[in-house]
């Protein structure tokens, strides 16, 4: 049976990124049996300035896109509505503030030689829209590590250091200069790019014509 990689380059505060793994994940799973897959996540910040921390998410919203903040409650609202048939809990979606996510990436990283970087993603993106937790808090990141069972005081080492730094920064410096500009981006066997939320219909159709062109493609 042959086996896709897929590089995922996302943010954890980004809500696509949570809806687009959710039907990237069954999309492999409805294909059990005919592909198996090997996933690995990648770091991209929206939200780079630190010292832009706090600010409320309609508000900042409002300001980026020059909407008003009706129309992005509506957006976000239709974003939860979609987060619940996938059952992706957004229910704090409106009542979370801007966070930078450079040492949530850390730790992604450092899950990752634990093989459990999806379970830590999963575990940031549950606190940023179902509990509205300040991400770049060392205390969240701690509890989100916790959470899926993984040593807290071992997480708590490497976001007191500068561990994981120079991977974040590679994968930021790579992927901006392969020219992936919004999240998420899925890259198929270092080849194919499939850009945004797609559909899980899309993306196994997707898996099915890169297969079909060999071990290489």
């Amino acid at each position: 049976m042959k086996t896709l990689h897929i590089d995922i380059v996302s943010d954890i505060a980004c809500p696509w990124c949570a809806i687009g793994y959710a039907r990237l994940e069954q999309a492999m799973n409805s294909m059990e049996g005919e592909l198996a897959f090997e996933v690995e996540w990648h770091a991209f910040e929206l939200n780079p300035d630190k010292a832009s921390d706090g600010e409320p998410i309609l508000q900042a919203l409002s300001r980026k896109y020059g909407r008003s903040i009706e129309e992005m409650e509506a957006a976000q609202r239709n974003m939860m509505e979609i987060a619940q048939g996938l059952e992706l809990n957004f229910s704090k979606m409106q009542e979370r503030y801007t966070h930078n996510t450079f040492d949530a990436h850390r730790l992604v990283k450092w899950a990752g030689e634990q093989n459990r970087q999806t379970d830590m993603k999963m575990a940031l993106f549950d606190a940023y829209f179902g509990h509205a937790a300040n991400i770049s808090d060392t205390q969240v990141l701690i509890g989100c590590a916790e959470s899926i069972g993984l040593n807290g005081a071992e997480a708590k080492a490497v976001l007191d250091s500068d561990a994981f730094d120079g991977a974040v920064r590679a994968d930021e410096a790579l992927y901006q200069q392969s020219g992936v500009s919004a999240v998420p981006a899925f890259i198929i066997n270092k080849r194919h790019l499939i850009s945004g939320a797609q559909e899980p219909e899309t993306l196994v159709n997707a898996f099915r014509e890169v297969a079909s062109r060999g071990a290489d493609a």
